[in-house]
């Protein structure tokens, strides 16, 4: 017999849900429940509304909280940009750039990208599990409760495999989903002789059916930018692996303009990066299904602009914000104080900033997630304040004490 859950009262219930999928939100037209309560049952969320009402109608249903403290409740967060699989340091990047060097000088020296492979490539699969469960305990006490994972630190067969191996049974050991993405082409490794496009051809034909015998993922990612693929390659490349039913994402747009056109063309499930996306390309995300993700991890690990977000939502997108927590470019991993600090640059609406790490990030992994309804997984968070609005006025400092998932309570 499934387990029957009440969780509150809380001060204030955001269940996120009846907003749009696209374009601004106002905080207005957020749903705010006052003293209300979550009835969970099994794994599903079974009703939400005033927390005495429900108590009366679940009289035999376990209360946890049933406490006069002021809590807020809102739906587990979700980052859905991340390369949290890695081994290695990467320090010495930083210290370089910090000095005035760029990060795309970095890499042709030698660093770079290709530090963190050397690392991963060595690690065993046991030691790459290890590393993404660290990390995933420090997102899960930020309150996030479902993570994109991406290979792309192997960059050959055994070890791309390898990575997304170590995905697959991290995922069996938290009780965070991980939803893991194939980054092979995230750039051609010095040690590969041939050309990019022979570079893809082996991914596709050596790596790829070895990813669908196992199971291993359904999400694929290319990092389109100089020194790593161009459009044309990129397109080719994608296009074969849309045709074998994986959903294709792109980094896009970081230094230079053209591959968020080319993902929203292609009708990639998101573009992610866009700090150097023009208002022509913005305009290709109107009413679009692609996803715009912001890395804003990314633009203070590189001291450079933010995603145009503001433009982006006033062109009717849907904006996602994640970490893009990696070993080079974006080490803190914070989502809520990137979050924060993304909103005050761009002037984000709370609504906004809120609806890019729940269900419109879900949007960008192509899940229903995100929102606290009916028939949906149990996912939620709570913080101990009265007002929602302290969750990103504080900056990242202000930390969830539980995260509910299916219906376990895990406290922080």
């Amino acid at each position: 017999m499934q387990r029957t859950t009440l969780y509150g009262p809380f001060s204030e219930l955001l269940p996120m849900h009846n907003l749009a999928m696209h374009g601004p939100l106002s905080d207005e037209d957020l749903l705010i429940i006052r003293d209300g309560g979550i009835v969970v049952e099994g794994e599903r969320v079974l009703e939400t509304g005033e927390y005495s009402e429900l108590a009366k109608k679940y009289e035999s249903a376990v209360q946890v909280f049933n406490t006069e403290e002021n809590m807020v409740a809102v739906p587990s967060f979700i980052d859905c940009h991340t390369h949290i699989c890695w081994a290695g340091s990467r320090a010495n990047d930083y210290a370089l750039r910090v000095a005035g060097k760029s990060y795309l000088e970095i890499a042709a020296s030698g660093g770079g990208i290709m530090d963190t492979v050397r690392a991963t490539r060595e690690a065993s699969e046991d030691e790459l599990v290890n590393a993404i469960l660290v990390h995933v305990n420090e997102l899960l006490k930020q309150g996030i409760g479902i993570v994109e994972v991406k290979s792309g630190y192997g960059l050959n067969k055994d070890a791309e495999l390898k990575m997304l191996r170590a995905i697959k049974s991290a995922n069996q050991q938290t009780p965070v989903d991980l939803i893991p993405t194939f980054l092979g082409a995230h750039i051609k490794p010095k040690d590969f002789e041939g050309s990019n496009s022979e570079y893809l051809d082996m991914l596709f034909e050596e790596v790829i059916p070895v990813i669908q015998k196992e199971e291993l993922c359904t999400r694929a990612d290319i990092f389109v930018e100089e020194g790593a693929f161009g459009l044309d390659e990129a397109a080719s490349y994608s296009k074969k692996l849309m045709s074998l039913g994986f959903d294709m994402t792109m980094h896009a747009d970081q230094f230079h303009t053209g591959g968020a056109k080319l993902a929203n063309e292609l009708g990639c499930v998101s573009a992610d990066h866009l700090e150097f996306s023009d208002d022509e390309t913005v305009e290709k995300f109107r009413d679009s299904s692609t996803v715009a993700v912001a890395l804003p991890g990314a633009s203070l690990g590189l001291g450079m602009q933010y995603t145009p977000c503001r433009k982006l939502l006033d062109q009717n997108a849907c904006v996602a914000i994640a970490t893009d927590w990696n070993p080079g470019s974006a080490p803190m991993g914070d989502l809520l104080t990137q979050a924060s600090l993304l909103g005050a640059s761009e002037k984000l609406s709370i609504s906004e900033t809120l609806a890019g790490i729940t269900f419109r990030a879900a949007r960008a992994l192509r899940i229903d997630a995100g929102k606290i309804e009916k028939g949906t997984t149990a996912r939620f968070s709570v913080f101990k304040t009265s007002d929602y609005r302290n969750i990103f006025y504080y900056q990242g400092r202000l930390r969830p004490t539980h995260t509910i998932l299916r219906n376990e309570c895990i406290q922080h």
